[in-house]
């Protein structure tokens, strides 16, 4: 095991900031990120605002740093299910499960953005790790789609792909499967299914089912 080389002060540095994220965090729970306040942080630890800013230097730096754990935490989870083996159909439940484990986690990435806030370039790199594993399981499934309209318009427009050379068939599945299943999830974690009288785990299977076995998305053959 590596010997831990950093410095006291430099532990409890990393020790405060675990602890500033954790309120952050219980914070969002209760009245979303938009509304995330150091101010109120400090109060909470017994600082003072410029003490706790001398931690993260703006609130825009803290939603950053938990956007990229969020991402960073659902990256490694997809690798790891991937690496295991997990075809497209598992990475599916892995992301559900992933989902439900920490909903305000899913939603801070996945829900409504924070007004005045913009990305580093990093994080979208992240988020690109797990695009990634999904196009090659969506490459893996058997069988051929055939090509629409909105293919060849990806054909101009693969940027987001990062390189991946599968064919733009391919880069559509990936985007179905994306946008379907965070349809569900989404909605599922926003509530907005309560109410309704059925079990959000079965509409997503039943979505899954329809992805993947029923034309016109891809066919076996």
């Amino acid at each position: 095991m590596a010997a831990n080389t950093a410095t006291p002060r430099e532990r409890y540095r990393t020790q405060v900031r675990a602890e500033i994220k954790q309120h952050a965090w219980e914070q969002i729970a209760t009245t979303g990120a938009s509304a995330l306040s150091l101010n109120a942080i400090a109060k909470q630890m017994g600082m003072s605002g410029p003490a706790l800013y001398r931690y993260y230097a703006s609130r825009d730096e803290l939603i950053t740093e938990l956007i990229r754990d969020a991402y960073r935490s659902l990256a490694d989870t997809i690798q790891a299910a991937a690496a295991s083996g997990a075809d497209l159909r598992a990475l599916a439940y892995t992301l559900r499960a992933w989902a439900l484990e920490d909903p305000q986690r899913y939603l801070l990435i996945y829900g409504t953005p924070v007004p005045g806030y913009h990305a580093p370039d990093d994080i979208t790199l992240i988020s690109g790790e797990t695009m990634a594993v999904l196009l090659d399981a969506s490459a893996a499934l058997p069988g051929e789609r055939p090509a629409t309209p909105f293919d060849a318009h990806l054909e101009e427009h693969r940027h987001w792909a990062a390189g991946n050379p599968a064919p733009a068939t391919v880069l559509h599945r990936a985007l179905s499967f994306w946008t379907r299943v965070h349809g569900v999830l989404s909605l599922e974690l926003a509530g907005h299914f309560t109410g309704m009288g059925f079990d959000p785990a079965q509409l997503f299977a039943a979505e899954l089912d329809d992805l993947l076995n029923s034309p016109p998305n891809w066919t076996t053959s």
